[in-house]
Protein backbone atom coordinates (compact mmCIF):
# COMPACT_ATOMS: atom_id res chain seq x y z
CA UNK A 1 0.00 0.00 0.00
CA UNK A 2 2.62 2.42 1.16
CA UNK A 3 4.52 1.74 -2.33
CA UNK A 4 1.55 2.73 -4.36
CA UNK A 5 1.35 5.91 -2.67
CA UNK A 6 5.06 7.06 -3.47
CA UNK A 7 7.21 5.51 -1.01
CA UNK A 8 10.95 4.55 -1.98
CA UNK A 9 12.90 1.58 -2.01
CA UNK A 10 13.40 -0.66 1.55
CA UNK A 11 16.75 -0.33 3.02
CA UNK A 12 18.05 -3.84 2.19
CA UNK A 13 18.22 -6.55 5.27
CA UNK A 14 22.01 -7.52 4.33
CA UNK A 15 22.35 -3.59 4.58
CA UNK A 16 20.67 -3.29 8.32
CA UNK A 17 22.74 -6.55 9.31
CA UNK A 18 26.29 -5.20 8.06
CA UNK A 19 25.68 -1.76 9.66
CA UNK A 20 24.61 -3.79 13.70
CA UNK A 21 27.66 -5.77 13.17
CA UNK A 22 30.24 -2.76 12.08
CA UNK A 23 28.49 -1.06 15.37
CA UNK A 24 28.98 -4.27 17.67
CA UNK A 25 32.31 -4.19 16.81
CA UNK A 26 32.91 -0.61 18.03
CA UNK A 27 31.28 -1.14 20.94
CA UNK A 28 33.30 -3.58 21.46
CA UNK A 29 36.61 -2.03 20.90
CA UNK A 30 35.09 1.16 23.62
CA UNK A 31 33.75 -1.52 26.22
CA UNK A 32 29.87 -0.85 25.61
CA UNK A 33 28.28 -4.12 25.93
CA UNK A 34 24.50 -2.66 25.24
CA UNK A 35 23.43 0.73 22.42
CA UNK A 36 20.13 2.33 23.37
CA UNK A 37 19.08 3.94 20.20
CA UNK A 38 16.17 6.88 20.40
CA UNK A 39 17.34 9.38 17.96
CA UNK A 40 14.89 9.17 14.97
CA UNK A 41 17.96 8.97 12.55
CA UNK A 42 19.75 6.30 14.07
CA UNK A 43 16.89 4.26 14.89
CA UNK A 44 16.17 4.54 10.90
CA UNK A 45 19.75 3.82 9.84
CA UNK A 46 19.86 0.63 11.54
CA UNK A 47 16.55 -0.86 11.25
CA UNK A 48 14.90 1.19 8.10
CA UNK A 49 12.14 2.45 10.27
CA UNK A 50 11.41 5.49 11.87
CA UNK A 51 8.16 4.39 13.90
CA UNK A 52 8.31 5.38 18.07
CA UNK A 53 10.19 3.33 19.79
CA UNK A 54 14.00 2.22 21.08
CA UNK A 55 16.25 0.67 19.31
CA UNK A 56 18.12 -2.10 21.72
CA UNK A 57 21.73 -3.33 20.12
CA UNK A 58 23.22 -5.51 22.47
CA UNK A 59 27.10 -7.30 21.84
CA UNK A 60 25.94 -11.36 22.29
CA UNK A 61 22.05 -11.08 21.26
CA UNK A 62 19.61 -10.15 18.57
CA UNK A 63 18.04 -6.95 18.72
CA UNK A 64 15.41 -5.52 20.08
CA UNK A 65 13.03 -3.04 18.19
CA UNK A 66 10.69 -1.89 20.16
CA UNK A 67 8.12 0.10 18.49
CA UNK A 68 5.78 1.73 20.81
CA UNK A 69 3.30 3.36 17.99
CA UNK A 70 3.29 2.78 14.01
CA UNK A 71 3.78 -0.91 14.42
CA UNK A 72 1.74 -1.96 11.51
CA UNK A 73 3.82 0.28 9.25
CA UNK A 74 6.98 -0.54 10.89
CA UNK A 75 6.63 -4.06 9.52
CA UNK A 76 6.02 -3.10 6.41
CA UNK A 77 8.92 -0.63 6.37
CA UNK A 78 12.01 -3.41 8.04
CA UNK A 79 12.77 -6.88 7.23
CA UNK A 80 13.77 -6.89 11.01
CA UNK A 81 12.02 -8.59 14.15
CA UNK A 82 9.98 -6.14 16.05
CA UNK A 83 8.61 -5.94 19.68
CA UNK A 84 5.62 -4.01 19.99
CA UNK A 85 5.26 -2.41 23.88
CA UNK A 86 3.00 0.18 24.89
CA UNK A 87 5.21 2.14 26.94
CA UNK A 88 8.73 2.30 27.70
CA UNK A 89 8.18 0.41 30.99
CA UNK A 90 7.86 -2.54 29.36
CA UNK A 91 11.07 -2.11 27.18
CA UNK A 92 12.91 -2.21 30.78
CA UNK A 93 11.26 -5.27 32.04
CA UNK A 94 12.30 -6.91 29.01
CA UNK A 95 15.94 -5.70 29.34
CA UNK A 96 16.50 -6.56 32.43
CA UNK A 97 14.28 -10.31 31.91
CA UNK A 98 17.06 -10.38 29.40
CA UNK A 99 19.89 -9.51 31.78
CA UNK A 100 20.90 -6.84 29.11
CA UNK A 101 21.30 -3.87 31.49
CA UNK A 102 24.40 -5.04 33.99
CA UNK A 103 26.96 -4.07 31.91
CA UNK A 104 27.85 -0.48 30.43
CA UNK A 105 25.20 0.71 27.95
CA UNK A 106 26.30 3.37 25.43
CA UNK A 107 23.78 6.23 24.58
CA UNK A 108 23.51 8.87 22.00
CA UNK A 109 24.83 11.93 24.43
CA UNK A 110 25.42 13.94 21.60
CA UNK A 111 21.74 14.34 21.02
CA UNK A 112 19.83 12.86 24.00
CA UNK A 113 18.09 15.22 26.11
CA UNK A 114 19.04 15.46 29.78
CA UNK A 115 15.36 14.95 30.76
CA UNK A 116 14.95 11.85 28.28
CA UNK A 117 18.19 10.32 29.58
CA UNK A 118 17.33 10.76 33.56
CA UNK A 119 13.96 9.08 32.61
CA UNK A 120 15.80 6.22 30.75
CA UNK A 121 18.30 5.43 33.51
CA UNK A 122 15.42 5.48 36.46
CA UNK A 123 12.72 3.14 34.68
CA UNK A 124 15.60 1.33 33.10
CA UNK A 125 17.69 1.17 36.16
CA UNK A 126 21.29 0.33 34.60
CA UNK A 127 24.32 1.87 36.67
CA UNK A 128 27.16 2.17 34.04
CA UNK A 129 26.56 4.37 31.07
CA UNK A 130 28.79 5.99 28.20
CA UNK A 131 28.48 7.54 24.90
CA UNK A 132 27.93 5.73 21.75
CA UNK A 133 27.31 8.58 19.23
CA UNK A 134 30.91 8.38 17.85
CA UNK A 135 30.57 4.78 17.31
CA UNK A 136 27.33 5.47 15.12
CA UNK A 137 28.73 8.09 13.13
CA UNK A 138 31.37 6.33 12.24
CA UNK A 139 29.36 3.62 11.22
CA UNK A 140 27.66 6.14 8.85
CA UNK A 141 30.62 7.69 7.65
CA UNK A 142 30.84 4.82 4.85
CA UNK A 143 28.13 4.58 2.71
CA UNK A 144 26.75 0.91 1.15
CA UNK A 145 26.01 0.94 -2.78
CA UNK A 146 22.92 1.14 -1.51
CA UNK A 147 23.31 4.27 0.02
CA UNK A 148 25.18 5.62 -2.99
CA UNK A 149 22.40 5.06 -5.37
CA UNK A 150 19.82 7.30 -3.29
CA UNK A 151 22.57 9.95 -3.13
CA UNK A 152 23.05 9.53 -6.87
CA UNK A 153 19.75 10.03 -6.78
CA UNK A 154 19.00 12.95 -4.77
CA UNK A 155 22.07 14.57 -6.49
CA UNK A 156 19.41 14.59 -9.97
CA UNK A 157 17.14 16.91 -8.35
CA UNK A 158 19.93 19.21 -7.70
CA UNK A 159 21.08 18.73 -11.27
CA UNK A 160 17.32 19.57 -12.41
CA UNK A 161 16.95 22.42 -10.21
CA UNK A 162 19.87 24.22 -10.71
CA UNK A 163 19.01 24.33 -14.90
CA UNK A 164 16.03 25.77 -14.19
CA UNK A 165 17.56 28.80 -12.37
CA UNK A 166 18.57 30.03 -15.60
CA UNK A 167 14.91 31.10 -16.31
CA UNK A 168 14.51 32.47 -12.60
CA UNK A 169 17.52 34.45 -11.67
CA UNK A 170 16.51 37.90 -13.01
CA UNK A 171 17.29 41.51 -12.49
CA UNK A 172 15.07 42.96 -9.57
CA UNK A 173 13.40 39.49 -8.65
CA UNK A 174 13.52 38.82 -5.01
CA UNK A 175 14.91 35.49 -3.46
CA UNK A 176 11.75 34.59 -2.40
CA UNK A 177 10.68 34.81 -6.12
CA UNK A 178 13.26 33.03 -7.38
CA UNK A 179 13.11 29.95 -4.76
CA UNK A 180 9.84 29.63 -4.83
CA UNK A 181 10.00 27.64 -8.51
CA UNK A 182 12.83 26.12 -7.90
CA UNK A 183 11.88 24.19 -4.81
CA UNK A 184 8.93 23.53 -6.30
CA UNK A 185 10.77 21.60 -9.20
CA UNK A 186 11.95 19.39 -6.40
CA UNK A 187 9.29 18.61 -4.45
CA UNK A 188 7.86 16.98 -7.82
CA UNK A 189 10.72 14.82 -8.40
CA UNK A 190 9.45 13.57 -5.02
CA UNK A 191 11.73 15.93 -2.86
CA UNK A 192 11.26 14.83 1.11
CA UNK A 193 10.62 18.92 1.92
CA UNK A 194 13.17 19.43 4.72
CA UNK A 195 17.29 18.59 5.34
CA UNK A 196 17.90 17.12 8.81
CA UNK A 197 21.00 18.43 10.66
CA UNK A 198 22.42 16.59 13.73
CA UNK A 199 22.48 18.56 16.80
CA UNK A 200 21.11 20.85 19.07
CA UNK A 201 19.40 23.92 17.81
CA UNK A 202 20.56 23.10 14.40
CA UNK A 203 18.23 23.76 11.64
CA UNK A 204 19.14 23.99 7.97
CA UNK A 205 16.64 25.14 5.32
CA UNK A 206 16.08 23.58 2.36
CA UNK A 207 17.11 26.06 -0.38
CA UNK A 208 19.09 29.64 0.23
CA UNK A 209 19.34 32.24 -2.65
CA UNK A 210 21.41 35.45 -1.76
CA UNK A 211 22.00 38.26 -3.61
CA UNK A 212 24.32 40.27 -2.37
CA UNK A 213 24.83 41.54 0.87
CA UNK A 214 22.97 39.30 2.19
CA UNK A 215 25.53 36.67 1.99
CA UNK A 216 27.93 38.39 3.90
CA UNK A 217 25.44 38.60 6.76
CA UNK A 218 26.13 36.30 9.64
CA UNK A 219 24.28 34.04 11.94
CA UNK A 220 24.36 31.35 14.38
CA UNK A 221 24.41 28.81 11.89
CA UNK A 222 27.91 27.16 11.64
CA UNK A 223 28.25 27.72 7.51
CA UNK A 224 29.98 30.46 5.48
CA UNK A 225 26.84 31.65 3.91
CA UNK A 226 23.62 31.17 5.59
CA UNK A 227 21.43 34.16 4.02
CA UNK A 228 19.20 36.80 5.93
CA UNK A 229 15.81 35.26 6.22
CA UNK A 230 12.76 37.21 6.43
CA UNK A 231 12.56 37.47 10.81
CA UNK A 232 14.88 36.88 13.21
CA UNK A 233 12.99 34.21 14.23
CA UNK A 234 14.32 32.34 10.91
CA UNK A 235 17.44 33.94 11.14
CA UNK A 236 18.73 32.00 7.73
CA UNK A 237 17.45 31.79 4.07
CA UNK A 238 16.14 33.84 1.32
CA UNK A 239 14.77 37.37 1.73
CA UNK A 240 12.99 40.12 0.27
CA UNK A 241 16.67 41.44 -1.36
CA UNK A 242 16.48 41.70 -5.05
CA UNK A 243 18.34 40.76 -7.87
CA UNK A 244 21.59 43.24 -9.01
CA UNK A 245 22.97 43.98 -12.25
CA UNK A 246 27.26 42.48 -11.81
CA UNK A 247 26.17 41.28 -8.26
CA UNK A 248 26.56 37.34 -8.26
CA UNK A 249 23.61 35.24 -6.72
CA UNK A 250 24.69 31.94 -5.00
CA UNK A 251 22.23 29.32 -4.99
CA UNK A 252 23.14 26.46 -2.20
CA UNK A 253 20.14 23.83 -2.65
CA UNK A 254 19.87 20.62 -0.55
CA UNK A 255 18.59 17.60 -2.34
CA UNK A 256 16.37 15.01 -0.60
CA UNK A 257 15.74 11.66 -1.91
CA UNK A 258 14.34 8.34 0.08
CA UNK A 259 16.31 10.01 3.31
CA UNK A 260 19.70 10.82 1.66
CA UNK A 261 20.73 14.38 1.65
CA UNK A 262 23.16 16.20 -0.64
CA UNK A 263 23.86 20.19 -0.80
CA UNK A 264 25.38 21.83 -3.61
CA UNK A 265 25.75 25.62 -4.88
CA UNK A 266 26.04 27.50 -8.01
CA UNK A 267 26.73 31.08 -8.92
CA UNK A 268 24.93 33.39 -11.25
CA UNK A 269 24.93 36.73 -12.55
CA UNK A 270 22.98 39.29 -14.27
CA UNK A 271 25.46 40.76 -17.14
CA UNK A 272 29.01 40.98 -16.24
CA UNK A 273 30.62 39.95 -13.07
CA UNK A 274 31.45 42.81 -10.55
CA UNK A 275 35.41 43.27 -10.21
CA UNK A 276 35.52 42.58 -6.63
CA UNK A 277 34.12 39.27 -7.17
CA UNK A 278 35.58 38.13 -10.31
CA UNK A 279 39.70 36.83 -7.97
CA UNK A 280 37.31 34.78 -5.42
CA UNK A 281 34.72 33.27 -7.97
CA UNK A 282 38.40 32.35 -9.97
CA UNK A 283 39.93 30.89 -6.95
CA UNK A 284 36.85 28.56 -5.70
CA UNK A 285 37.38 27.54 -8.89
CA UNK A 286 41.12 26.35 -9.24
CA UNK A 287 40.35 25.07 -5.46
CA UNK A 288 37.54 22.80 -6.53
CA UNK A 289 39.93 21.51 -9.78
CA UNK A 290 42.52 21.20 -7.41
CA UNK A 291 40.83 18.62 -5.19
CA UNK A 292 39.18 17.08 -7.98
CA UNK A 293 43.03 15.79 -9.25
CA UNK A 294 44.27 15.57 -5.56
CA UNK A 295 41.52 13.82 -2.83
CA UNK A 296 41.08 10.30 -2.74
CA UNK A 297 41.25 7.37 -0.06
CA UNK A 298 43.83 7.76 2.41
CA UNK A 299 43.71 11.61 1.95
CA UNK A 300 44.35 13.55 5.11
CA UNK A 301 41.25 16.16 5.37
CA UNK A 302 43.61 18.33 7.11
CA UNK A 303 45.85 18.51 3.87
CA UNK A 304 42.51 19.39 1.80
CA UNK A 305 41.91 22.23 3.61
CA UNK A 306 45.24 23.35 4.35
CA UNK A 307 45.97 23.19 0.83
CA UNK A 308 42.74 25.36 -0.37
CA UNK A 309 43.37 27.73 2.39
CA UNK A 310 46.93 27.90 0.90
CA UNK A 311 45.66 28.76 -2.50
CA UNK A 312 43.16 31.36 -1.03
CA UNK A 313 45.76 33.49 0.81
CA UNK A 314 48.00 33.12 -2.43
CA UNK A 315 45.29 35.22 -3.61
CA UNK A 316 45.49 37.40 -1.13
CA UNK A 317 41.76 36.24 -0.27
CA UNK A 318 43.05 34.84 3.39
CA UNK A 319 40.75 37.04 5.22
CA UNK A 320 37.52 36.22 3.09
CA UNK A 321 37.93 32.88 3.07
CA UNK A 322 34.92 30.53 4.22
CA UNK A 323 33.61 33.39 5.50
CA UNK A 324 34.81 36.69 7.06
CA UNK A 325 35.37 38.04 10.84
CA UNK A 326 33.10 36.29 13.61
CA UNK A 327 31.28 34.57 10.67
CA UNK A 328 33.95 32.47 9.29
CA UNK A 329 34.01 28.81 9.68
CA UNK A 330 36.82 26.52 10.33
CA UNK A 331 35.67 23.53 7.49
CA UNK A 332 35.48 23.33 4.15
CA UNK A 333 33.68 20.19 3.16
CA UNK A 334 31.18 18.35 5.37
CA UNK A 335 30.18 14.95 5.59
CA UNK A 336 26.50 13.74 3.79
CA UNK A 337 23.71 10.72 4.26
CA UNK A 338 21.00 10.95 5.78
CA UNK A 339 21.85 14.06 7.62
CA UNK A 340 23.95 17.15 6.42
CA UNK A 341 26.36 17.41 8.86
CA UNK A 342 27.96 13.78 8.72
CA UNK A 343 31.80 12.64 9.07
CA UNK A 344 33.87 13.35 7.57
CA UNK A 345 34.45 17.13 8.55
CA UNK A 346 37.76 18.76 6.58
CA UNK A 347 39.28 21.08 8.77
CA UNK A 348 42.52 22.03 9.54
CA UNK A 349 42.69 20.28 12.68
CA UNK A 350 41.14 16.74 12.75
CA UNK A 351 42.94 13.66 11.35
CA UNK A 352 40.95 11.61 9.27
CA UNK A 353 41.70 9.72 6.19
CA UNK A 354 39.25 9.60 3.68
CA UNK A 355 37.53 6.08 3.03
CA UNK A 356 35.91 4.47 -0.32
CA UNK A 357 32.61 4.96 0.08
CA UNK A 358 32.71 8.28 2.23
CA UNK A 359 30.58 10.89 0.64
CA UNK A 360 30.90 14.77 1.39
CA UNK A 361 30.27 18.32 0.09
CA UNK A 362 33.48 20.89 -0.91
CA UNK A 363 32.57 24.31 -0.88
CA UNK A 364 34.81 26.89 -1.60
CA UNK A 365 33.76 29.58 -0.65
CA UNK A 366 34.41 33.53 -0.06
CA UNK A 367 32.29 36.24 1.94
CA UNK A 368 33.16 40.44 1.08
CA UNK A 369 31.98 42.11 3.89
CA UNK A 370 28.50 44.52 3.00
CA UNK A 371 29.31 43.18 -0.89
CA UNK A 372 28.28 39.87 -0.85
CA UNK A 373 29.17 36.19 -1.63
CA UNK A 374 30.12 34.14 -4.05
CA UNK A 375 31.53 30.69 -4.33
CA UNK A 376 31.42 26.72 -5.75
CA UNK A 377 29.99 23.75 -3.81
CA UNK A 378 29.86 19.98 -5.37
CA UNK A 379 29.46 16.59 -3.90
CA UNK A 380 31.64 13.96 -3.59
CA UNK A 381 31.92 10.43 -3.14
CA UNK A 382 35.03 8.90 -2.72
CA UNK A 383 35.99 5.88 -5.12
CA UNK A 384 38.38 3.32 -5.49
CA UNK A 385 41.13 5.58 -6.58
CA UNK A 386 40.05 8.86 -6.62
CA UNK A 387 36.90 11.49 -6.05
CA UNK A 388 34.06 11.16 -8.25
CA UNK A 389 31.20 14.26 -8.55
CA UNK A 390 27.48 13.29 -7.17
CA UNK A 391 26.08 15.39 -10.01
CA UNK A 392 26.69 15.97 -13.30
CA UNK A 393 25.41 19.27 -14.26
CA UNK A 394 28.28 22.15 -15.41
CA UNK A 395 29.56 24.61 -12.25
CA UNK A 396 30.57 27.62 -14.35
CA UNK A 397 29.43 30.74 -13.16
CA UNK A 398 25.94 31.26 -14.83
CA UNK A 399 25.97 34.56 -17.10
CA UNK A 400 22.22 35.92 -17.79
Amino acid sequence: MLKQVGSFDPVPEEDLLDRIGSLRQLMSDSGIDLALLVQNVDRFYFTGTMQKGIVAVPLNQDPLIFVEKGTDRAAMETPLALTPVRNDREIGDILRDRRLLAGKVGLELDVLPVAVFERMKRIFGFDRHGDVSEQVKEVRAVKSRFELDQIVRSGEMLTRVFAKARDEVREGRTELEIEAPLVAVGRAMGHQGFLRMRGMNQEMMTMTVQAGFTGAVPTLLDAPITGAGVTPAVPQGSSFKKVERGIPVTIDYGGGYNGYITDETRSFVVGELAEAFRRPYETAWSIIEDVLAFAGPGTDCRDIFQRAEKMARKAGLGDFFMGHGEGKVAFIGHGLGLEINELPLLTPRHERLLKEGMVFAFEPKFVLPELGAVGIEIDLIVGPGNVERVTTGPLDLVCL
